[in-house]
């Protein structure tokens, strides 16, 4: 297969210049990626006003020369990237949460990434494993590390899928992203990122099929955000619990404290036969996946609560509460900044329960 390759410029960095893959150039051969070129390149520039054409035009090459994720597979038909073990930053290009794919009669993408240029490597991985249409992007909550690759997928056709909640509160935060992100990792390394719009919220349980192949998609209450959805293979039991379950990274808190821990008290039945957390390895047992956060959790609502209790304001409770957490910061990377912010929201919900 051959890809269609735009050279594309910052409009207000001329000289912040990007390859963006453009999965409508998609072609079983040169000669027809190349006779769409112009014309997919210039409709695509049409929809990112902020881009202009660079000196290197468009290209069409193979999918061995893109630049992919690097992928293993899991379990059979099951693929996943996992991200940078940190927080956003130039070194790793905004790719820290993991992502993954699933081949059925079609395929199902789980996660698109931080930035379009993560989507486009995401695509290419999939490009390199198999040649079966993208029928479904599922985003399992709305932080931008997750969703921000999601156009790619659009693009190449795929329905996005995510819950009910999360165009809202993306909405509620896309102006501050646009901002930040490029910020915190390179205009470059985010040129041309668009968040994309859901086409298929999903508001209870239910089952995508890829052919003779399913995907058991469950929205969960306010815990870590107020948009999480978890995707379960059922043919292999994999479980995809997006950041209802980190490892290794510090959690960080954007909904309810005590939402995500009861969720993490119930554990699913069946049990699944894997676990993939949004940030970190997998795990073959429940408790070895969720022990951890659990732990770390429980530490933060008992601080927290013991703060209120002593009639800290939120200045001086957040301070005490991270000091409390000290001796539960062994195995979280970004411990300090993160069970800050995490400290805040967690005294907010308490202080009136």
């Amino acid at each position: 297969m051959f890809h269609l390759i735009l050279s594309a410029c910052l409009a207000a960095q001329p000289g912040v210049c990007e390859g963006r893959l453009l999965p409508a150039g998609d072609a079983p051969a040169r000669e027809a990626c190349e006779a769409g070129a112009a014309a997919i390149a210039r409709d695509w520039l049409a929809r990112h006003p902020d881009l202009t054409p660079g000196e290197g035009g468009t290209r069409c090459v193979e999918t061995a020369e893109l630049p992919a994720l690097s992928m293993q597979e899991i379990a059979a038909g099951v693929h996943l990237h996992q991200g940078a073990m940190d927080q956003l930053s130039p070194q790793n290009r905004g790719r820290i949460a993991n992502s993954g794919f699933i081949v059925g009669d079609t395929v199902a993408v789980i996660d698109s990434g931080g930035s379009r240029a993560e989507g486009e490597a995401l695509y290419a991985a999939i490009r390199q494993v198999t040649d079966l249409p993208v029928s479904h992007l599922i985003l399992t909550h709305m932080h931008p590390d997750h969703i921000l690759g999601a156009e790619v997928f659009a693009e190449a056709g795929a329905t996005v899928v995510a819950d009910a909640r999360l165009p809202q509160a993306v909405a509620l935060r896309a102006e501050a992203w646009v901002i930040s992100v490029p910020r915190q990792i390179g205009a470059g390394n985010f040129a041309g990122t668009r968040i994309a719009a859901v086409d298929h919220p999903v508001t209870a349980p239910e089952t995508i099929s890829l052919g003779g192949r399913d995907l058991r998609l469950v929205p969960v209450p306010p815990a870590h955000t107020d948009s999480d959805l978890t995707v379960l293979d059922q043919d292999s039991g994999t479980l995809f619990a997006g950041d209802l379950v980190f490892l290794g990274l510090t959690p960080s808190l954007d909904g309810s404290l005590a939402g995500w821990l009861g969720w993490l008290d119930t554990p699913p039945d069946p049990a699944p036969a894997r676990i993939v957390p949004g940030h970190g390895p997998v795990t073959e047992l429940w408790e070895d996946a969720t022990a951890p956060e659990r732990q770390y959790l429980t530490a933060l609502r008992d601080a927290a609560r013991q703060a209120i209790g002593r009639g800290l304001a939120l200045s001086a409770a957040i301070p005490a509460i991270v000091q409390a957490m000290r001796p539960f910061s062994e195995g979280w990377a970004d411990f300090q900044a993160v069970t800050a912010r995490n400290a805040a929201t967690a005294f907010a919900e308490l202080e009136w329960e």
